[in-house]
């Protein structure tokens, strides 16, 4: 994960003009991260975020990573960057397991996903991935309460 949020950080060119300069790109917070691109890479972002806030709406906007991130009582839900051809899409590796077959049909790894920025956004399966990584939390929390209660 680490290595992607490098390379999104290295630079994001579109025609010629360079959005994204890693000695300058420490985002503060989700709208800035947004800021650094251009306006229809803004927009798609704008999209996932909404879409993720909708599923998980008492999760916590943050920045991890270099990268936006969504977080609730029981950690990070999911991580999301913009790159040149893809948005990158994180839900950890339990979130991939749990729609694989869906997933099948994009570019993946072990925890992420590449959505490609030429394509519309498969927000119904991203709500639904969120959805499935706030019930896992919300287990891994409880679990976590009552084995302090023991």
């Amino acid at each position: 994960m680490q290595g992607d949020s490098l390379e999104i950080l290295e630079s994001f060119y579109i025609g010629g003009t360079k959005y994204i300069d890693m000695e300058t790109a420490k985002p503060k917070n989700i709208d800035e991260y947004i800021s650094a691109f251009p306006e229809e890479v803004q927009v798609i972002l704008e999209q996932v975020r909404g879409t993720i806030k909708k599923a998980a709406p008492m999760a916590e906007e943050t920045i991890s990573y270099a990268m936006p991130a969504f977080r609730d009582s029981g950690g990070i839900l999911v991580y999301f960057a913009a790159y040149k051809k893809h948005i990158g899409f994180y839900a950890l590796p339990t979130g991939n397991e749990a729609f694989q077959k869906e997933l099948s049909v994009y570019k993946s790894g072990k925890g992420s996903i590449q959505f490609p920025i030429d394509q519309p956004m498969p927000l119904d399966l991203i709500t639904r991935i969120v959805g499935y990584r706030v019930q896992e939390n919300l287990e891994k929390a409880t679990k976590k309460k009552g084995s302090k209660n023991s």
